[in-house]
């Protein structure tokens, strides 16, 4: 490939020129603190409340449910270990019911709380990285507090059936949470139609800024703050917002209305996918759900090949191999391993994510150069292994 290609919007967005702009007064000119009662600090507080009411926008909720973070893995452990810690507090057991693809930012603060006396049920999923609403119900145990589903995985793009995960949650008076990092702005969030108590966002997805995301807590959820000080965020969490990169996050949020389910990035995404089995045939399948899937994703395993050594020979193509893997490694994604991809299958695993500014142009110079690497090594060549971010 003699030109750059970026297929890589799971892991992270550029900045949309328009947020960038609306961002721009807030790095000089508008420097007040919000909490300040003057003439510096009100516009702050402004700009902090206009973004507040864009998110909300977005999830179709009341501002006042949203709370600003510094991205979606604080939100994810805010929802998380706050819940715990309260329950221990009042002397009550805490079982929690989660998945087995869960991003790391809900693995771990479940594997946190574990290891402090929580009881922590991750529920398989299918051969598309579904999980079965019926599993959950059967996991509710008489002390169960939280449950806790992605919207849809980062790795293979499947859509989770939240609105019956979260029905059952209410029928059974357990709170519901969901990681929607990589579904806002993609796919309609609106926290109504999904039922749940709790959802994450992270700003670097939808074309926001790194560092900033959001917890959306339904009216009535008492939650704790996860960082302790003064009562920022109507005492939900302690620490002098940061304006800067709210207004960022509002700015996306506004933009990604008139973007969700976008039929362009759509339509290529599968342009993509006829294309590779059009070249490469019974060479290449498909990992995760063909309909029930993100927009923008793709996730493929090349049949022979590894993908970071894939990856690793066209310096000039940003995608991924679905999770981070490390020098020396031969384990497949943890994601894969779950859907029960075999392991020789799932090696060969390369993850494409579209986004906005993605072309039919660009699709094509992937396709062709992924025909010509494959066509000129044998599948049994070794490189090293790429350290690839999700």
């Amino acid at each position: 490939m003699t030109r750059r290609v970026y297929l890589d919007y799971n892991s992270t967005t550029p900045i949309a020129p328009e947020v960038a702009t609306a961002m721009l007064p807030y790095l000089d000119e508008a420097y007040g603190n919000p909490s300040s009662l003057h003439w510096a600090g009100l516009p702050a507080r402004d700009a902090v409340e206009i973004a507040r009411s864009q998110v909300a926008a977005i999830l179709c909720c009341d501002a006042t449910e949203v709370v600003f973070t510094s991205g979606g893995t604080e939100a994810n452990n805010q929802a998380i270990k706050v819940l715990f810690f309260s329950r221990r507090a009042a002397g009550k057991p805490f079982h929690v019911i989660t998945s087995q693809i869960e991003h790391p930012a809900v693995l771990e603060p479940c594997r946190f709380i574990e290891g402090l006396g929580a009881e922590v049920t991750r529920l398989p999923v299918d051969g598309f990285g579904r999980v079965d609403p019926a599993d959950v119900a059967d996991a509710i145990r008489p002390h169960t507090a939280l449950i806790s589903i992605m919207h849809a995985n980062n790795e293979v793009g499947t859509i989770e059936p939240i609105a019956e995960i979260a029905q059952i949650a209410r029928e059974h008076d357990v709170l519901c949470h969901t990681d929607a990092a990589q579904t806002v702005g993609k796919i309609a969030t609106d926290v109504e139609s999904l039922g749940v108590d709790l959802l994450s966002v992270a700003g670097h997805k939808l074309y926001g800024p790194k560092g900033v995301g959001a917890l959306f807590v339904r009216e009535g959820v008492a939650l704790e703050p996860l960082l302790h000080g003064a009562s920022h965020e109507a005492g939900r969490r302690a620490g002098t917002e940061n304006v800067l990169e709210i207004v960022g996050l509002g700015a996306a949020c506004e933009l990604a209305q008139d973007c969700i389910d976008d039929h362009q990035v759509r339509t290529l995404r599968d342009d993509l996918w006829s294309l590779l089995q059009e070249r490469f045939g019974a060479g290449v399948v498909l990992n995760g759900h063909p309909e029930h899937r993100l927009p923008n994703t793709l996730n493929v395993s090349f049949l022979g090949h590894h993908g970071y050594d894939i990856l690793a020979h066209l310096p000039s193509l940003a995608a991924s191999t679905g999770s981070a893997c490390h020098a020396g490694s031969t384990h497949i994604s943890p994601v894969l391993a779950a859907m029960g991809v075999p392991h020789e299958v799932g090696l060969g695993a390369v993850r494409f994510s579209l986004g906005r500014s993605t072309t039919s142009q660009e699709i094509e110079v992937v396709v062709d150069s992924l025909l010509q690497l494959i066509d000129s090594f044998h599948p049994s060549t070794s490189h090293q292994h790429q350290e690839i971010e999700t």
